[in-house]
């Protein structure tokens, strides 16, 4: 069993493209639930952002496991697999492992080290437990990307600096108006990428702040916050004369902000200049708006340039978030390895258990007239001579099993000279139960979906 990433960024496909695979948040449960209907898929999690849409399983056959996701993602849509091939990448095992880690600590991000990305992975993650579709691998693999973001952020000075979507936006609106001191801005969405753009449009002078939003209540929540006003989502188009600043983040999965709305709110502000950025996926606002004089729009793509420049100087601090990554990951692999030489030490420990209960009985049996504390005496002997014996083996099988190359000969001599697989009629060692089994350890008897 292994894990298999499979999906697409802002690296591999452009908007266009990304906006087509996106899945909105309340449809993420069905879709998780769906995946795990495909053969061979044990656990997953699905994450879907403006930036990156990826698919996040353990599988019992890799290969097979690559497919089957592929083709989930084909149907999920209403795509041909050929046409999703050259945007698809796909990191099995130990790299699926590297990638999920460097997502984590925002070195796959269009902003090196901005932290909303981990924000999104963590919410990811209480979906996919609250679908009840992860368990052993996937439950300890996000909860070790965490813990590896976490360092990066606290050892390295990645983050310091970072240029974020919507200080990016500030700089371009600054370059169209020059100073921002007595814009009007209208937020048209209220999820915290608009929030933060409201933040850091506040700091550099705008002159009031609007939001709309299909519920009218965070609309107000929002406004409230900023000191500006609240606007019903279906009278924004209305307020557009009034707007220098549209930042667009909705939820919506069609175009709310068109072509003719624009001509007209710019005719009643007498063709004034519109600055647009669109950080929604799928977009919100229709490309043919670009076509309009005096309007400049600008989708999350755009803002790439900008991020770039500050990226460079973070690049040393890059290379130490990298090399910590390295180490987390050799870490992980350990503990996954562990896993196949867990169901062969459970069986050993059951034979023997077996054979000393039966000896034991014989022996009590046999001898008369002794007391409660003489048998506890006599089956305390028992069990320490027991776990002396087997202390050496167990030892051997688990650093076999963490070791690369060398877990799966250790542990079939083992099953062999112990005889395991006739003697408990088992058909071989199955690493899906030595994960069962190690949850069951960790975790407590049957707790399969610890949270965070």
């Amino acid at each position: 069993m292994g894990i298999i990433v499979v999906g697409l960024s802002h690296k591999s496909a452009p908007i266009e493209v990304r906006e087509k695979l996106y899945f909105p948040e309340d449809t993420l449960p069905d879709a998780l639930r769906k995946l795990m209907s495909y053969e061979g898929i044990r656990e997953s999690l699905i994450i879907s952002t403006c930036n990156r849409v990826e698919i996040y399983s353990s599988v019992q056959d890799s290969a097979q496991g690559i497919d089957r996701i592929k083709q989930f993602i084909a149907d999920y849509h209403g795509l041909s697999r050929e046409a999703l091939e050259q945007s698809l990448y796909v990191y099995p095992d130990a790299q699926g492992v590297r990638h999920t880690f460097r997502v984590a600590s925002s070195l796959d991000s269009m902003v090196l080290g901005e932290a909303q990305i981990l924000g999104q992975l963590k919410d990811a993650f209480d979906i996919a437990l609250k679908a009840k579709t992860t368990s052993t691998i996937l439950n300890k693999l996000i909860k070790k990307a965490i813990s590896v973001a976490k360092r990066v952020r606290t050892e390295t000075k990645l983050a310091e600096g970072a240029v974020s979507i919507s200080t990016a936006a500030v700089e371009l609106a600054k370059k169209i108006f020059g100073a921002l001191e007595g814009k009007n801005v209208m937020l048209l969405g209220a999820g915290e990428m608009a929030e933060l753009a409201a933040q850091h449009l506040l700091g550099n002078g705008v002159k009031n702040i609007m939001v709309a939003n299909r519920t009218f209540e965070r609309a107000e929540e929002l406004a409230k916050e900023f000191k500006g006003d609240a606007i019903r989502f279906e009278h924004f188009p209305d307020a557009l004369m009034m707007v220098d600043i549209l930042i667009c983040a909705t939820g919506a999965q069609q175009y709310v902000v068109k072509r003719d709305m624009v001509s007209k709110a710019l005719k009643e502000r007498r063709h004034k200049p519109i600055f647009m950025i669109d950080i929604s996926n799928p977009r919100n606002i229709d490309p043919e708006v670009d076509k309009v004089d005096n309007v400049y729009l600008y989708d999350i793509d755009d803002l790439q340039s900008k991020v770039d420049v500050n990226a460079e100087g973070r690049a040393k601090e890059a290379e130490k978030a990298e090399e910590l990554v390295t180490l987390e990951v050799e870490t992980y692999l350990q503990w996954e390895r562990a896993l196949d030489a867990v169901p062969t030490i459970v069986d050993l420990r059951e034979k023997v258990e077996e054979v000393r209960k039966r000896e034991l009985d014989k022996t009590l049996g046999s001898l008369n007239n002794l007391t409660e504390d003489q048998m506890r005496a006599v089956e305390a002997m028992s069990q320490a001579i027991v776990n002396k014996l087997l202390h050496a083996p167990l030892v051997v099988l688990k650093q076999a099993a963490s070791a690369p190359g060398a877990g799966d000969n250790t542990i079939a001599i083992a099953r062999r000279l112990f005889n395991l697989d006739q003697e408990l009629k088992r058909p071989g060692h199955d690493r899906a139960a030595g994960s069962r089994v190690k949850e069951e350890t960790e975790h407590g008897q049957g707790s399969k979906n610890p949270c965070l």
